[in-house]
């Protein structure tokens, strides 16, 4: 049995038992409050959660919300069957999560679970966000404090720029870091299919159902759903995500019958999501859903001065022994670049450089770093030698360093590569 209690404020003594006797099955004692004044005397107490009703008769349960958060004690609010604004806006002030009435009792113990799973307040580690700039102090810190939430996330930002590395660091330090993340690039699913891969379907639903599929959804309960480009779901698929999210179960496709669902969503997008509910090209009660918490995450060319940490965690994950490093040359080099692909761009810039490099340090020649130019003034011999440089060093890349290999693939002499490659080294130096 837990030494931390669960405090339950509503005005109705039937609903305080009803909910205690579910905190008890799950080992968890529990004291109650019927009014305002008496919630706030005993938010003092040793509490794992405390759950409240918003209506209460000397007050607002809403205005319970910051002096809970206040005191640490994560809060959730019992809000009247449909009323998702109010649900909404206490995700927003800082509430742990909320239930609809009439309460399920399986969500509802689902919820006590959640809560005592929550970690202490330890600094939080976040191996898969590197760098100490401000932008990045910013969203680390903003990122501890969703983590703590069951709202929904949303994470915004370029391409390329670590969305996903956000999202899993938010499962990784919330109270659902054993349960599965279950990642979707919902772009990349053909729209036909996209309502049996989130929900799943039952054998015999449609053409080609020759067995009961279990969907995405399921397969992350307990964990956390990360809805990759949810800009791309097409806006009928979009009804559906939000009855999902807002009611918490889902109806599998074929199905008569619905299964309630344990899932803490996150979801990202290099997109405009509210440009896009002005163009009438993504709903706006989904994106006020989805949108509870928004995490920004900063383009690389935002907080450059995390480049050398980066390089280096980079550098160390490349098959060399010792690891490679830059020369100053090639160091002032990435500096200087804008990064338009952001942090991808950066490991694929230093995967290929690895792959050429011939001593123990990286060179300017090795990081091939694309160089503006004004289209007016190239010739045409400058882009045909452009295109073959590229097609050279990604067939080395392709071939893993090996250039005997890689004139196969281009299907020119061994010697005739050699004499390419020396050739764009003498260019590069004289540059």
């Amino acid at each position: 049995m837990s030494d931390k209690k669960v405090l339950i404020v509503d005005d109705e003594p039937d609903i305080c038992q009803l909910i205690g006797m579910t905190a008890q099955k799950a080992g968890i004692p529990f004291i109650t409050a019927t009014s305002f004044s008496e919630a706030k005397d005993a938010l003092t107490e040793d509490l794992a959660l405390c759950l409240c009703d918003i209506r209460l008769p000397d007050g607002s349960g809403m205005d319970l919300i910051p002096l809970a958060v206040a005191q640490n004690v994560p809060i959730a609010i019992i809000t009247a069957h449909g009323n998702v604004n109010s649900a909404v806006q206490a995700l927003k002030l800082g509430a742990f999560d909320f239930l609809s009435k009439p309460l399920d009792n399986q969500q509802l113990s689902a919820l006590l679970n959640s809560a005592l799973a929550l970690p202490e307040n330890a600094p939080p580690s976040m191996p898969l966000l590197l760098g100490t700039s401000e932008p990045m102090r910013q969203l680390k810190g903003l990122i501890a404090k969703v983590a703590r939430s069951q709202a929904p996330v949303h994470v915004s930002g370029p391409s390329g720029a670590g969305k996903e590395c956000v999202a899993k660091t938010i499962h990784a330090l919330s109270s659902r870091s054993k349960g599965p993340f279950v990642p979707i690039n919902c772009g990349a699913i053909p729209a036909p299919l996209i309502e049996s891969e989130l929900f799943g379907h039952k054998k015999g639903s449609f053409t080609g159902a020759h067995e009961d599929k279990v969907g995405l959804f399921e397969q992350a309960v307990g964990g956390t759903l990360f809805l990759d480009e949810v800009g791309d779901l097409p806006l009928e698929m979009q009804v559906k995500l939000l009855r999902a999210i807002q009611e918490k179960k889902i109806r599998p496709v074929g199905s008569s019958t619905e299964i309630p669902i344990n899932v803490r969503f996150i979801s990202a997008t290099a997109q405009n999501l509210s440009e896009m509910v002005n163009n009438q090209t993504f709903r706006e009660d989904l994106y006020y859903r989805i949108n509870v918490i928004e995490c920004r995450v900063p383009a690389l060319s935002d907080h450059k001065e995390d480049i050398p940490s980066l390089v280096s965690h980079i550098l160390k994950q490349q098959e060399r022994r010792p690891p490679l490093s830059l020369n100053s040359a090639a160091h002032q080099a990435l500096l200087n670049y804008a990064f338009p692909g952001n942090i991808r761009e950066l490991e694929n810039i230093l995967e290929r450089a690895a792959t050429l490099a011939e001593g123990p340090s990286i060179t300017v020649s090795d990081l091939q770093l694309p160089t503006p130019h004004d289209d007016t003034t190239i010739s045409l011999d400058d882009k045909i030698d452009a295109l073959e440089k590229q097609a050279i060093f990604d067939a080395i890349v392709q071939a893993n360093g090996n250039k005997k290999k890689a004139a196969e693939l281009l299907g020119i002499p061994y010697r005739s590569l050699r004499y390419r490659l020396s050739k764009i080294q003498d260019e590069d130096t004289n540059q």
